[in-house]
């Protein structure tokens, strides 16, 4: 109950408000090749069933959707469903929302669409903040669980995926500003491991990217069908454009 009790906080935290998604460091830069990659879409949806899924729930994502990323109906039963649920039931979440919403004070919100509601032009797309945000977590004793993130100063949750990424503190340093007021201002310097994770650094940050990967996806399945389709409305377009253009110079070759 102790786990099921913090992995909440963190999902909730997580995706509780944009008004964080706005502000601090710059995003890094998610990358979007994942997108078309189905073993790191798979990779992902694994992620999101063992880690989200206990908290959230993607209630317009079916199970046997995932088929669309290269997984057999087996699979999908045998791999990402755990409570008894058919394959072609909605993806819900472990947790009873009545119970979640008595406990928090309210019920935590789906995340079918969330990396498409986090973007924001001047920093970036929604998955480049959770690509920067899952990678951000620092330990923090002063912090009620213990944990903040560069991202999300002040965060109300504990760092979910820690056991993989591993304990990391922020190194901050005072610099004045001379241009500024006289009071020096904390600066960001960067991290340093605290105790090594189940993954290395690399490993973790694939694995970040995977999951990212997949909620991109979660929250347009048919978007890389239709940027496929796009290319081949243009290359047609080019195409009869070419032919139109060759028809009216045949037909006015001749008019002086």
């Amino acid at each position: 109950m102790k786990k099921l009790i913090l992995s909440l906080l963190a999902c909730m935290a997580l995706f509780g408000t944009a008004h964080a998604a706005s502000e601090g460091p710059a995003w890094d830069k998610f990358p979007t090749e994942r997108i078309t990659d189905q073993a790191a879409l798979q990779r992902g949806a694994k992620l999101f069933v063992n880690y989200c899924l206990n908290c959230h729930s993607a209630a317009y994502m079916r199970y046997n959707r995932l088929r669309d990323i290269g997984l057999t109906e087996q699979q999908i039963k045998d791999n990402l469903v755990f409570t008894g649920v058919k394959v072609g039931e909605t993806m819900k979440a472990a947790i009873d929302p009545k119970d979640a919403k008595e406990w928090f004070g309210a019920a935590p919100p789906d995340l079918t669409v969330i990396a498409r509601s986090r973007a924001d032009g001047a920093k970036g797309s929604g998955a480049d903040y959770l690509y920067t945000y899952l990678r951000s977590y620092y330990r923090d004793e002063s912090a009620p669980t213990g944990w903040n993130n560069l991202v999300f100063p002040n965060v109300g949750m504990p760092h979910a995926l820690w056991e993989l990424q591993g304990p990391q503190r922020a190194v901050f340093v005072s610099e004045k500003d001379p241009h500024g007021p006289a009071k020096a201002a904390q600066v960001f310097k960067g991290f340093e491991p605290i105790a090594p994770g189940t993954l290395s650094p690399a490993e973790y940050n694939n694995a970040v990217a995977d999951l990212v990967a997949y909620l991109q996806w979660m929250g347009e399945p048919n978007q890389a069908a239709r940027v496929r389709l796009g290319v081949w409305v243009l290359l047609f377009l080019a195409v009869l454009t070419f032919i139109f253009w060759r028809l009216n110079a045949a037909f006015w070759k001749d008019v002086k």
